[in-house]
């Protein structure tokens, strides 16, 4: 790595957190057992692609489950609380997830073209940009520029387990806030909500809650950006108003009527996809607009989702 790189790093988050996630990664990438909230990492496995796809093409469903990964829906959640300011009723939130751009090379282009039509105040994404969990990012990088320009601003985001943080300068000379154990606070019309966005959380475990909400005042509506919905008891149990995370994919593979062969994820089959609710906090878990491993989906289609915060 060179050292403009390094000095970024360091200047954005401190030597200690640049240190530990650089050295993290080192050490633990491209692993397939014992690191991170899921002992088991299946997108590690060398051969995993190689035996899905020829079981595919075996069964003829390949070609289908590569249209199903193309088929981006957009979806709308509604989040209704007394604590939303009244300034910020009507406000609409993007929501992209899991865009692994360099695998999902043809549901990215069917992106690009969904993205203008859209109309919302904000838009945030919840990490995996690269396909791989380890090797070279040219190619994300190079599809996260096309999708960025067809975004509006602001766009905030976190990184997903599939992301080295060498990817950080880039992404933020994009024009993306990058959330790492931070906190913005969004104003309109004197009135404002706090957002916030930590580190992976499930694989690499830099994430830190505790700093990400310190400079949240009691009792404000807050949203907290998370790749997994895994650390959703901490997120409650700090107050925030608001979970949105992604990670899952809905299980991308999944039987009829959308039941997940396998979430690749430590948590309550209810949260592995869509809304849902803990203890007063709102969450939701996007499947994500990309596919992880091989570029197919089947009872899961891929999407993108427009939240909108309701006034009470």
């Amino acid at each position: 790595m060179n050292d403009d790189v390094s000095k970024f790093l360091e200047s954005r988050l401190g030597r200690l957190h640049a240190k530990l996630r650089l050295g993290i990664e080192a050490e633990h990438e491209a692993q397939l057992f014992g690191q991170g909230i899921n002992y088991f990492h299946i997108e590690n496995l060398s051969s995993s692609n190689f035996v899905i796809t020829s079981f595919l093409k075996l069964a003829g469903l390949y070609g289908r489950g590569r249209r199903n990964a193309t088929q981006i829906q957009v979806r709308r959640n509604y989040v209704r609380s007394i604590q939303i300011p009244k300034a910020f009723d009507g406000f609409a939130i993007l929501h992209l997830s899991d865009l692994h751009v360099d695998i999902s090379r043809d549901a990215m282009e069917r992106l690009t073209t969904i993205l203008p039509e859209l109309e919302y105040d904000l838009c945030v994404l919840t990490g995996d940009y690269r396909g791989e969990t380890f090797g070279p990012y040219d190619e994300t990088m190079a599809g996260m520029v096309r999708i960025c320009a067809a975004l509006k601003r602001p766009i905030y985001g976190v990184l997903g387990n599939h992301d080295t943080i060498r990817m950080l300068p880039g992404l933020e000379q994009m024009g993306i806030r990058m959330l790492l154990n931070e906190c913005e606070i969004i104003k309109r019309e004197e009135q404002c909500i706090y957002l916030a966005g930590i580190d992976d959380a499930h694989f690499y475990l830099t994430d830190n809650i505790e700093k990400a909400a310190s400079g949240i005042p009691n009792g404000v509506f807050s949203i907290l950006l998370s790749h997994t919905p895994e650390i959703y008891e901490e997120a409650a149990h700090v107050d925030f108003n608001l979970l949105l995370s992604g990670h899952t994919h809905g299980g991308q593979i999944c039987l009829p009527g959308r039941i997940p062969i396998i979430l690749n994820s430590v948590l309550p089959r209810n949260m592995g996809s869509g809304a849902w609710k803990y203890r007063g906090m709102f969450g939701y878990t996007s499947v994500g607009a990309g596919s992880s491993t091989i570029p197919v989906r089947f009872n899961c289609p891929p999407e993108i989702t427009l939240h909108y915060l309701e006034s009470n």
